[in-house]
């Protein structure tokens, strides 16, 4: 059986999906009462699931007639992926942006899962065993070259 956390992420990508926009407001506590679960959870789902780096607009407004607005953010066509990749990686990269990034183009069906997991496999810190800031530059240049091969040269 799924955890709570599980099933409000879905619920939220399966609104996402359905709306044209590829965004959703959402008012916390009426779906922490339809989840049977307190705020605070629907609060912990959305800042580690839903985060810029894994390609989501989180904006959130207070009060009364507050609401939590999540948008898609969508990845630029695949003509343009090769300077969206340059621009997100840039000449160093956190292991956090770079698995954001990752499960970025395996939501879009970019890349497959089992090249996400090489990805991950070949940049998380156990493998890169150098000290900072140089993980983070080798990290960057690795990503880079790996998914500048897997997509092909355009």
């Amino acid at each position: 059986m799924r955890n709570i956390s599980d099933a409000l992420e879905q619920h939220l990508k399966q609104l996402l999906q359905d709306s044209p926009e590829s965004a959703v407001e959402i008012q916390r506590n009426e779906l922490a009462d339809r989840f049977s679960c307190v705020p605070s959870q629907i609060n912990y789902v959305i800042s580690t699931r839903f985060t810029l780096e894994k390609g989501y607009l989180v904006e959130s407004k207070r009060g009364g007639g507050g609401y939590i607005r999540i948008q898609r953010i969508e990845l630029p066509a695949m003509k343009a992926i090769h300077g969206h990749i340059h621009h997100s990686i840039g000449t160093h990269v956190e292991q956090s942006a770079a698995e954001g990034l990752i499960y970025q183009l395996e939501e879009a069906t970019i890349i497959t899962r089992r090249e996400g997991n090489l990805l991950r496999a070949a940049v998380c810190r156990e493998t890169i065993a150098v000290k900072l800031p140089l993980r983070d530059e080798l990290r960057a240049r690795l990503l880079k070259a790996m998914l500048i091969s897997l997509l092909g040269k355009e």
